[in-house]
């Protein structure tokens, strides 16, 4: 545990950006899943729904500092792929 008064406040504001990051993380990951899960069942229109939600979150994502501009349009593209795989 730090002794310097600054160095205790970089330790919390740290720990609260970390909960705080963690949380964003999930809920993405799990609107990425429920749009793969959407393409399991094949319901165009559900998948469709799902994937426009899941390029918000990830647009989000970078907005917030969470992911990378250019690993969230990689994670889009790749989930567009495959969601023209299926309509296609």
């Amino acid at each position: 545990m730090p002794n310097i008064k600054s160095a205790v406040k970089r330790v919390e504001i740290t720990r609260k950006r970390t909960i705080r990051n963690t949380k964003l993380k999930s809920a993405l990951r799990t609107t990425i899943r429920r749009f793969e899960e959407a393409m399991k069942i094949s319901d165009r229109d559900e998948a469709s729904l799902k994937l426009r939600k899941a390029v918000i979150a990830l647009d989000k994502a970078v907005t917030k500092g969470i992911l990378h501009k250019n690993a969230a349009s990689r994670k889009k593209s790749r989930l567009t792929k495959k969601f023209n795989k299926l309509t296609g």
